[in-house]
């Protein structure tokens, strides 16, 4: 039996709604990079550097009677935040001066401590970086993901036309601004876990776009005499059943990841599912539409053919 979520033929007028969709795009980019200014990221040690050890306790702990009890051991200023849930309390120190062997000292120390007065407590991860291997981390994720976007515009253009490249790119950066403003808005810890996943969504997000610009580059050749409107409109309907159970799929598989995965995967897990949704909506209702603000028409005069292949024609 085959599943179908849309129906074939649907006839849904995207294009009639993207100014709608162009303003709720514009409100959530610039709440995002509102969020980002004003709240910041919470960066993973990973971009702070210093000591993180992750504990389960038996029972939720005080959290201010916990952080008094850490900086009385003289391992310096203890940041304490819940991972997850209640029980699970990340601890951040200040790493200690001199070799892995201090560090290993400090947290035998909190171990000790906590053990005698938490009976119970478990001790999942410890990790460490330095303030030098954190910046070097906060650089390369930065050029990893300007380097991503633009082999992306490269790769579009030279596929398609320049046209199609910034409309995908503009909803690209849209896609990562609004994943990372949720974890400003959230405060989940922003680590390279969550670069990864931003990573994922811009390869994921490109996926779902190419598909629709080829249908739409196909449908620009078949029905030269037709409205753009009506030919985008044409192209996201018929790309729309594969697009809807793609992300559904993920959706579903992310969801179960998100409710029954490890603590350690739960940023990565909830950046993807909120960039499937968000590339998702891009894809349909954005980067399609974009694509007649900047001027982009249908053949309706006798086509030049080179090579076998028609070139689209751009609005004057």
């Amino acid at each position: 039996m085959n599943l179908k979520l849309v129906p074939d033929n649907t006839n849904i007028g995207f294009v009639r709604m993207r100014y709608l969709a162009f303003g709720l795009t514009l409100l959530l980019t610039i709440g995002s990079i509102a969020l980002l200014a004003t709240r910041g990221l919470n960066l993973g040690v990973d971009f702070r550097g210093g000591l993180t050890m992750e504990t389960q306790f038996a029972s939720p702990p005080p959290l201010d009677r916990l952080r008094i009890e850490v900086d009385s051991l003289g391992v310096g200023q203890a940041a304490l935040q819940e991972f997850g849930n209640a029980r699970t309390i990340l601890i951040r120190l200040p790493l200690p001066d001199g070799d892995q062997a201090a560090v290993q000292r400090v947290v035998a120390k909190v171990q000790a401590d906590l053990k005698g007065k938490y009976p119970g407590v478990g001790f999942r991860r410890t990790e460490s970086v330095s303030g030098k291997v954190s910046d070097e981390l906060i650089q390369k994720g930065a050029l990893a993901v300007l380097l991503s976007m633009a082999a992306v515009a490269l790769f579009t253009w030279f596929r398609f036309e320049w046209y199609f490249g910034v409309s995908t790119v503009v909803a690209l950066v849209h896609d990562v601004i609004v994943t990372m403003g949720f974890f400003a808005l959230t405060q989940l810890e922003f680590d390279l876990n969550v670069v990864a996943a931003v990573l994922t969504i811009i390869g994921y997000s490109l996926n779902d776009k190419v598909v629709i610009d080829d249908r739409i580059r196909e449908n620009l050749r078949k029905y030269r005499s037709m409205d753009i409107g009506h030919i985008i409109d044409l192209s996201v309907n018929e790309t729309l059943p594969r697009t809807v159970m793609t992300s559904l799929a993920m959706i579903v598989a992310l969801t179960a990841m998100l409710l029954l995965g490890p603590n350690v995967i739960f940023g990565f897990t909830a950046a993807m599912l909120l960039g499937i949704v968000v590339g998702t909506y891009s894809s349909i209702f954005v980067s399609s539409s974009l694509l007649i603000s900047l001027g982009v028409k249908s053949r309706a005069a006798p086509a030049e053919t080179r090579g076998g292949a028609e070139r689209v024609v751009r609005a004057k």
